[in-house]
């Protein structure tokens, strides 16, 4: 007979030969959940979590602290590409047999039930479907004033020919980073019939689609800003300035109309303003691709804005024809990697 002792030396070197590997799909099919959502495991076995595209986490929590990390396992964020092969892969060896709770720190995900467990209770007060119900029922998620609590990641596309630079992972919310088979152009008013707006003030593009701005009677500007600065030309962390159109004055029984244009290279937020003096104050922003879903939606934007009144605007060069009997045409490629602006034959860096 074997003794007690002596069966749990045994027993603890079983797991290094008889361990089992749990695979876990992180994010399967763009969903935003963890496949399956728990397992019972032993010491020794091995949870394999496979991350699929966009961007999540696997991040320790603890049960009555959902969706803030713990300190203990986290693989930190995860970009995926649609094309991305093999998928990348974070591991958890179980050491023993207390529960483990897990989140996904990407913003608003664990708040929408992206959890998962290993060994969670069967019964009781602290079951999974006890953990995902409190994380589900106002969990905080990491957040700053400025919204920069969104994780920055990059990945490159390749479409049609084409090398794109996205932040699609980085924004929940925002369209798909696989530029659309065909790819559209979104015609925006400026200044339509008079009024201090741009007409949608906010859309949606995807990569590969391209903006045109098209300037009515009076005089305005499109010029490129930031949520937390909406009267205030943007500068990248590079020094390099965001695009604007300069100014661009119409008269009032101009048939002609000049035009701005930008092509979409990433999805990522893009916030704008009429450099004109008080028309940002006055509500003339616009947004594109900014998720509605989330605190730093487009009414948000246009809010602080008027809150500054136009105090915080700032003035672009002009680069409009002055007489304006003709349409002046503009391109920016819009990317990570900078803008180039092309206006008539005249070409230039931003």
């Amino acid at each position: 007979m074997i003794s007690s002792r002596k069966l749990a030396l045994v027993l603890t070197a079983i797991p290094a030969a008889f361990a089992v590997t749990y695979d876990v799909n992180v994010g399967p099919g763009g969903q935003l959940v963890y496949e399956p959502e728990y397992v019972t495991a032993v010491p020794g076995d091995i949870v394999n979590f496979i991350f699929n595209p966009k961007n999540h986490t696997v991040t320790q929590s603890a049960f009555d602290s959902p969706c803030m990390p713990s300190g203990g396992a986290a693989s930190g964020f995860m970009p995926v590409t649609p094309d991305t092969v093999p998928l990348p892969t974070f591991q958890i060896t179980v050491t023993d047999g207390n529960p483990i709770w897990i989140h996904c720190q990407q913003v608003n995900h664990c708040a929408q039930g992206m959890v998962f467990a290993i060994n969670p209770p069967i019964e009781g007060e602290r079951t999974f479907a006890a953990f995902k119900q409190l994380a589900m029922s106002g969990a905080p998620a990491p957040t700053t004033a400025s919204g920069a609590g969104w994780q920055i990641a990059t990945a490159t596309v390749s479409y049609g020919g084409s090398v794109y630079t996205t932040t699609y992972t980085s924004y929940d919310g925002t369209p798909p980073p696989t530029p659309a088979a065909q790819p559209s152009d979104h015609k925006i008013i400026v200044g339509e019939n008079g009024q201090l707006t741009y007409s949608p003030d906010h859309i949606s593009a995807a990569i590969g689609d391209t903006v045109t701005f098209e300037f009515r009677p009076k005089n305005h500007t499109v010029t490129q800003s930031s949520f937390a600065n909406p009267c205030v030309r943007f500068t990248g962390s590079d020094g390099t300035p965001g695009f604007a159109s300069g100014f661009q004055p119409v008269a009032a029984g101009a048939t002609e109309f000049p035009q701005f244009q930008i092509t979409i290279n990433d999805t990522a937020p893009i916030w704008g303003y009429c450099g004109q003096t008080g028309h940002c104050g006055q509500g003339m922003v616009f947004s594109i691709n900014s998720v509605e879903s989330g605190a730093n939606n487009f009414a948000a934007f246009k809010a602080k804005a008027q809150s500054a009144n136009g105090s915080a605007s700032t003035t672009p060069t002009g680069t409009g024809d002055s007489a304006n009997n003709g349409a002046v045409r503009g391109t920016v490629q819009v990317g990570l990697a900078g803008a180039m602006v092309v206006l008539g034959m005249v070409h230039f860096m931003l």
